[in-house]
């Protein structure tokens, strides 16, 4: 039982917070106000956690070195929102604690309010019923309890923390609509239970799966819906800023008009910020406005299910085809080995591993750009959040570069028909995106929990048609959400439908749905593809 904490204690807290974020992050995730299986709460912040982690490993033994190795890790490896406004606890946690030889019961608590005040400053519009409110209340129950010992005042933090989430889904109607309380705030009380166990050996709460939800069969993604509807704003825009400590105030102010979820964190001229917006451009320019941004991630709250590491060592290291340096290459971002050799059988000379449930970097797709030893080379992101991403790597290289803004596989697809490797880029670029301009499409997948959206009740297990982004489908079958895709994509004027079938379909469905859209849409011709993409069992295309 510990009356204080050293630094060697401090290390240990955020090692075992690593660890049981790490141990929770499904459930974390699943406690996502949205029914797909996209949350991305608990792998943000355990990603952002490993991030200090990583930082303390190099880290020498006094508190002003821990503290500093835990402020800097969180600010530069922050991720998401969640993770951002976690990485500012984190950082004011420090703050406050820096200048110590060990850390008292009122030391603690001191810090934490500390804590709970950087955070709700960093937030452009704080909204009560989040990981804000329960570090608040935990903070007034420490400060209310400062007095005792450290484990006592751990304690009435930890209490108090809890209590506050408990009551989250009675502030924020969205968390009592889906029956579920704050992520965030889940993920912040395992911060105390980490604490407790470091100085009194007690243990850490074994992850319960929320009433519901069931785990996802990928569950880690950049993006999140924490405190929003799938009908607000649509992309979630990060990067980090240089810029000057004054411009900052005026910076957020600018990011007002434009989004919110506005987090923005750092100091002495780095900045790690955070929005949702509608639009992408307008708050990338506004960082332009006051000093350089860079490290700039874009993520469809829509559509984007995750983002993983391992696909930055895949990048990294994928095989590039051999190619003539006379000819126009084309890198495509997909996944799943079937889409793999989809691609390379229309003539793609580099595949990068990356698609709807990850993110490949801007560096890994600007190296695939510098392996090709081709005069001009075409890359479909096949994704909406990759787009962004794909487009700086343009400024990032001698070789001329043309983005195609394909938002899905069948995207890639339907640009391809239109691909001539002997032709420069300019004309490839120009018949490509003709040729993608007759496309629609859509997807199936999964309900994770009982829920309300888009005018649907939606039960856990259902499956989702969404077409153009929509939901216009909800089934107890994949195929029939399928054929509902199909119907709302065609018109008697298409002629071809493509429909990719990943892992989680079988042979007979994906014949059985052949066989539906034959029936009800004499007028398409039929291909199916076996892509083994994760998560969406049928992703559709209509031309």
């Amino acid at each position: 039982m510990s009356e204080s904490f050293d630094a060697g204690d401090l290390r240990a807290v955020v090692e075992t917070f690593r660890d049981a974020l790490v141990e929770h992050k499904a459930v974390i995730n699943a406690l996502n106000v949205y029914p797909v299986p996209d949350g991305d709460t608990g792998t943000n912040m355990s990603l952002t956690l490993e991030s200090v982690v990583e930082e303390l490993d190099g880290a020498g033994g006094t508190m002003a070195e821990v503290c500093k190795a835990i402020s800097h890790g969180s600010l530069m490896g922050a991720r998401g929102n969640s993770g951002v406004i976690m990485s500012q606890i984190l950082r004011g946690l420090s703050s406050g604690l820096t200048d110590l030889e060990s850390i008292s019961g009122r030391a603690f608590a001191e810090a934490i309010r500390a804590a709970a005040t950087a955070a709700y400053g960093a937030v452009g519009d704080p909204v009560e019923g989040t990981i804000l409110t329960v570090v608040r209340e935990g903070a007034d129950a420490a400060m209310e309890a400062a007095e005792g010992s450290l484990i006592e005042v751990l304690l009435a933090c930890r209490d108090g923390a809890a209590d506050a989430l408990a009551r989250t889904p009675e502030l924020l109607p969205v968390l009592a609509e889906a029956g579920v309380v704050d992520s965030g705030g889940t993920g912040l009380l395992l911060f105390f239970d980490a604490a407790l166990h470091v100085a009194d050996e007690r243990p850490i709460p074994a992850p319960v799966m929320p009433d519901g939800a069931s785990i996802p069969t990928m569950d880690e993604r950049p993006d999140e819906h924490d405190h929003s509807s799938i009908a607000d704003l649509r992309y979630e825009v990060m990067y980090f800023l240089d810029a000057p400590d004054e411009t900052i105030d005026s910076f957020k102010a600018a990011w007002a008009e434009i989004g919110d979820s506005i987090v923005v964190v750092g100091g002495d001229g780095i900045w790690n910020c955070h929005v949702h917006t509608d639009d992408i451009g307008a708050a990338i320019e506004c960082g332009i406005d006051v000093g350089r941004p860079h490290k700039i991630r874009v993520t469809d709250l829509l559509e984007e299910v995750e983002e993983q590491e391992w696909v930055r060592q895949a990048a990294a290291s994928a095989e590039v085809a051999a190619v003539d340096p006379s000819t126009t290459a084309v890198i495509a971002v997909c996944v799943g080995d079937g889409v793999g050799d989809i691609f390379r059988s229309f003539g793609v000379q580099h595949v990068v591993q990356g698609g709807q449930t990850m993110n490949p970097s801007t560096a890994d797709i600007l190296a695939a750009v510098d392996a090709l030893p081709a005069e001009g080379v075409v890359i479909l992101p096949n994704n909406k959040n990759i787009i962004p991403v794909a487009e700086q790597v343009g400024g990032q290289t001698d070789v001329p570069v043309r983005v195609l803004p394909t938002r899905s596989i069948v995207g890639g697809m339907a640009a391809l028909i239109a691909y001539d490797p002997e032709a420069d880029l300019e004309a490839n670029g120009e018949a490509m995106s003709e040729a993608l301009a007759h496309l629609v499409q859509g997807e199936v997948t999964r309900a994770v929990r009982d829920t309300t959206a888009e005018g649907f009740e939606i039960h856990d297990g259902d499956w989702l048609g969404l077409a153009q982004g929509t939901i216009v489908a909800v089934e107890s079958d994949s195929v029939a959400a399928a054929a509902g895709v199909v119907s709302s994509l065609a018109t008697e004027d298409h002629e071809i439908c493509t429909v990719v079938v990943g892992a989680d379909a079988s042979e007979g469905e994906a014949s059985t749905l052949e066989a539906q859209i034959a029936l009800s849409h004499p007028n398409l011709e039929v291909e199916i593809h076996e892509g083994g993409q994760p998560l969406y069992p049928f992703i559709i295309g209509v031309e």
